[in-house]
C-alpha cells in the first residue's frame, strides 16, 4: 500500500476530511527507522527502538477522528514513540504536549517533529500515566499505549470540561475507549478491539 492508497482507504471509511488532510500532510517515512522507510505507507504497525512500535496509520487516523480535535485545542499525547501520532495531531490542534518514558525515543521524535515543521509540539520525558499537570487542562488526550482496567486518574483529572480522551483499555479484551467529560460526569463509549504495547508506569529510562 502506498500513500495514495492509504488516503483513498481512509476516504472510503468516511473519516473526517480534516483528519485525512492531516494524515496527507505528514510524511510517515520521516518517523520510521531508516531500514523500514520503504514500508512507511503500509497500513501496519512497525517496530521502533526500546521494544515500542509506530501504530498503523489507519488506526492513528481513527483515533484522531474520535478525539474530534478542533482549532485552538490543547492536546496531550501520551506515548510519543516515533512522534508520528503527535505530528498528525499537530495539524489540527493549537498545541500538542507529548510525553514519552524512553529518552532515546523522545529525543529521536523531537528531531523528526522539528525536521517536519511541527513547531507546535512539545516533547517531554516523563511518566505518561501522570500526564502533564503544568499544562492542564487539555481539550483532548490521546493515549497511544494500552492501560490496564481503567484510565489513569491523573489523565481524567487533567481533562477539560467538554474534553475527550481516547485510549486502548485492557479489561479481558483490549478495546478502544473514548471518555468525554460533561462537567462532573464522564461518558464512556467503546470503538472496537485493538492491540497496543502496554503503557509503562514509573521513572523515565
Amino acid at each position: 500500500m502506498g500513500r495514495e492508497d492509504l488516503l483513498a482507504s481512509l476516504q472510503r471509511r468516511g473519516l473526517d476530511p480534516r483528519v485525512i488532510d492531516a494524515v496527507a500532510h505528514v510524511d510517515r517515512a520521516r518517523f520510521v527507522p531508516g531500514d523500514l522507510r520503504g514500508r512507511a505507507w503500509e497500513d501496519n504497525a512497525l517496530p521502533l527502538a526500546a521494544g515500542q512500535t509506530i501504530s498503523q496509520p489507519s488506526l492513528v487516523a481513527y483515533m484522531v477522528a474520535l478525539l474530534d480535535v478542533r482549532p485552538g485545542d490543547r492536546v496531550l499525547d501520551v506515548g510519543t514513540g516515533s512522534g508520528y501520532h503527535a505530528a498528525v495531531l499537530a495539524q489540527l490542534a493549537a498545541e500538542v504536549f507529548s510525553v514519552e518514558v524512553h529518552a532515546e525515543l523522545a529525543e529521536a521524535a523531537l528531531r523528526c517533529l522539528r525536521a517536519t515543521g511541527c513547531d507546535n509540539v512539545t516533547v517531554q520525558l516523563a511518566d505518561g500515566t501522570q500526564g502533564l499537570a503544568e499544562h492542564a487542562p487539555y481539550d483532548a488526550i490521546n493515549v497511544a499505549a494500552a492501560v490496564e482496567g481503567t484510565l489513569p486518574p491523573a489523565l481524567v483529572e487533567q481533562l477539560a470540561d467538554g474534553g475527550r480522551i481516547v485510549a486502548p483499555v485492557r479489561d479481558g479484551d483490549e478495546r478502544l475507549v473514548v471518555v468525554r467529560r460533561h462537567g462532573d460526569r464522564l461518558e464512556r463509549s467503546e470503538h472496537g478491539t485493538v492491540r497496543f504495547v502496554p503503557l509503562l508506569r514509573g521513572r523515565p529510562v
